[in-house]
């Protein structure tokens, strides 16, 4: 093994060993099956294509902090995380926060692996190649905000939709996690242009 290639294998050990530990007695074990259907399926893809295309060891810390901001709330499924629910009652929010967290940050950490794929395999240059991680990530924010409501009507259960969905009263929880996505994604975009 290379020093190159060192990295991403300790992130995915210490990776796996915080997901075996998270799946000991999860809060609610269908919300964390249904939350974790994505992260093995995307963590199996990185393996599988890690030959043909590399990324940067800054996208992959920046891929294993998103997995483990996401599996940390779905053990507690996201509505019941501790400290956000500390914070929740210490400074009377309406809601526990955590998934906004989670939302930006897939925004901000997403943005760089899907910039290099698009300069270095998809060779883009210019203003194109910082334009499409931006709209790649708005549609990805769509479509899982999109799978996660159809999973609940597929699975005709109140009590997993309201967890699994974790919308906390709020009708616009859709927008606004697409929002914090966005915005994310938008500091990613500004961050990516002034290191060139």
């Amino acid at each position: 093994m290379t020093g190159k290639d060192r990295l991403p294998t300790i992130l995915l050990t210490v990776y796996f060993l915080l997901w075996l530990v998270l799946a000991i007695n999860p809060y609610d074990r269908m919300v964390w099956l249904a939350e974790n259907t994505l992260s093995v399926i995307f963590i199996g893809f990185l393996i599988v294509t890690y030959r043909k295309f590399r990324f940067s060891n800054t996208s992959y810390v920046l891929l294993f902090s998103f997995l483990v901001l996401h599996t940390i709330g779905s053990h507690y499924t996201y509505t019941n995380m501790p400290l956000f629910a500390w914070l929740q009652d210490r400074f009377d929010l309406s809601r526990n926060h955590y998934d906004r967290l989670v939302h930006f940050f897939f925004g901000l950490a997403f943005y760089f692996p899907i910039y290099e794929f698009g300069t270095k395999k998809l060779k883009l240059k210019h203003w194109e190649s910082y334009l499409l991680p931006f709209l790649v990530i708005i549609s990805f924010k769509a479509i899982y905000e999109i799978l996660e409501y159809l999973a609940v009507i597929a699975t005709h259960s109140s009590v997993i939709g309201t967890s699994f969905l974790g919308m906390q009263g709020d009708p616009w929880d859709a927008q606004k996690d697409i929002m914090f996505g966005i915005t994310g994604a938008a500091i990613s975009m500004v961050i990516c242009r002034l290191r060139r």
